[in-house]
Order: structure tokens, then C-alpha cells, then sequence
């Protein structure tokens, strides 16, 4: 009775960390693990990133993340190699652990007795690696990161943000001058998030599709791009947290809100 309950309780919390998987868009493999001296040694990191690739997860390592896992480390779970190998026997395990280095799966301890280090540590890690075999992986992105993901029109019309605009443009002349001809420009509302990919001397501006909608190059005033988009030339600036496209149609000043996401 007493061996029932327990493997019960085992796999129920087994499945609930299954279950918190789903959470994570990205495994984060390191090039170089604590337990040992050298990157990729006894090619512990390259087998690990290839096994978890196989099962359907997007594996990066720790030194070539992607720009919305920079942004946001809680996307991603970050492996650990938990290494209890004695002289004669390689014993070793996988922990996952969170953005707060919480621990939040752990995989069971397996053992190999094969004399050479890499095969000992590639058999010993493959055995590892099948307590994840009954976890189905899907990501699901948490609800907060739907609400940050969707289109937010944000309007002049808000007097916070009337507020915010004159204390920012009234810091020098020019950029009362700038807000002054901005005022006359006609504001168009953003239509969705794009997202910033990086390109030499800039970004270029994808949606969701992915398509390229804009690239923006760098200039010396920060946040301030030199863009185009398709047969438009223009500027895209920050103002008072809000990113514009701003261009000439004939002789009427547009001004495009953006929802960028860096």
C-alpha cells in the first residue's frame, strides 16, 4: 500500500512538471557545464541540444540566444548536467531549471561503466534522457505573453500621454519645433506588432507572417532610424515611449504608429 501511494504522489508530481513545459518556448543548452574544465567536453553539450531537438523542442546555446529570449529570459529553461560519476562508473543526470534558477524537472540518475569518458558520459546521458519520454510537448504561451503579443493603439486623445509629450519636448527648442510640425502631420494608427531582427547597421521590421515591413538603419541620435518601407522613405523615432514611420505623401505629412518589439 505503502509502495502504491508513493509511486502515485511520484507521478503526479511527475506530471505536473510535464504539464509546466508547455510554458517555455526555448531549452538552453550551456557550451560549457559546471562539472567539467573544457566547452563541449567529452561532446556532453553538442548529444544533449541533439537529443532535445529530436523530441520537438527549439534548443539554443547559452552564447547565441534569439532576440525575444534575450528580451525575456523566462522563455527559456536552462539545463544543467548533475554529474555524481566516481572512478570506475559515470553517473549522471539532467535538471531544468527557470529564469530564477528555480529547479523545475529533474531527470532520473543513470549509470555506464564504459571505460572511455565520451561513451561513457553519451550512454549514461541517453538513459538519463528517458524520463522524457512520456512528457508531450507543446508550447503554449502564458496568457500574459498573448496580452503582450497583441496590437496595443495607443492615442494622442489620452491626456497622460498629451502630459508626458510636452514634458519631453519642452527639454530644448528643437524638439518643440519637431512636436510643433509633428502636430500638423496626420497620425495614422498601428495596425500590428512587428518584430525587430537585427541586420548590419539596424533592424528590419517582420510580422507575424514573418514579411518584411520596414528596415531602419542606425543613425547618431538615438532613437532615431533612417527607414523605408517598399517605395516609402522616411524616419522612425520614439516619442514619449511610442515608436512612429514618418514620411511625405505629396506635400502632406504622415505620421504611422508602429508596435515594435525589440
Amino acid at each position: 500500500m505503502k509502495k502504491f501511494l508513493f509511486s502515485a504522489i511520484f507521478m503526479c508530481s511527475f506530471f505536473l512538471s510535464a504539464q509546466n513545459f508547455n510554458e517555455y518556448k526555448y531549452i538552453i543548452v550551456p557550451k560549457k557545464f559546471n562539472a567539467f574544465k573544457e566547452a563541449d567536453q567529452y561532446r556532453t553539450s553538442a548529444l544533449i541540444k541533439f537529443l532535445f531537438t529530436k523530441k520537438g523542442y527549439t534548443v539554443v546555446y547559452d552564447d547565441d540566444l534569439p532576440q525575444d529570449l534575450k528580451s525575456n529570459r523566462c522563455l527559456g529553461l536552462l539545463v544543467d548536467l548533475k554529474d555524481e560519476s566516481s572512478m570506475f562508473t559515470t553517473k549522471a543526470g539532467l535538471l531544468l531549471k527557470d529564469c530564477n534558477s528555480d529547479q523545475v524537472f529533474e531527470t532520473k540518475l543513470a549509470k555506464s561503466k564504459q571505460k572511455e569518458y565520451q561513451k561513457s558520459y553519451s550512454e549514461a546521458i541517453r538513459n538519463a534522457f528517458k524520463s522524457f519520454d512520456t512528457i508531450s510537448y507543446t508550447y503554449q504561451p502564458k496568457e500574459e505573453e498573448k496580452q503582450n503579443a497583441a496590437p496595443v493603439v495607443v492615442s494622442f486623445k489620452n491626456d497622460v500621454n498629451k502630459v508626458e509629450e510636452k514634458e519631453v519636448v519642452s527639454a530644448s527648442e528643437e524638439k518643440q519645433e519637431q512636436t510643433s510640425s509633428t502636430a500638423k502631420a496626420e497620425v495614422v494608427a498601428a495596425s500590428s506588432v512587428l518584430y525587430a531582427q537585427e541586420i548590419p547597421n539596424g533592424f528590419q521590421l517582420v510580422d507575424s507572417t514573418p514579411k518584411i515591413e520596414y528596415k531602419i538603419y542606425k543613425t547618431t541620435v538615438q532613437d532615431y532610424y533612417i527607414a523605408t518601407n517598399n517605395a516609402l522613405n522616411g524616419v522612425v523615432i520614439n516619442k514619449a515611449g511610442t515608436w512612429f514611420f514618418e514620411y511625405y505623401q505629396g506635400d502632406k505629412l504622415m505620421s504611422k504608429e508602429l508596435q515594435i518589439k525589440f
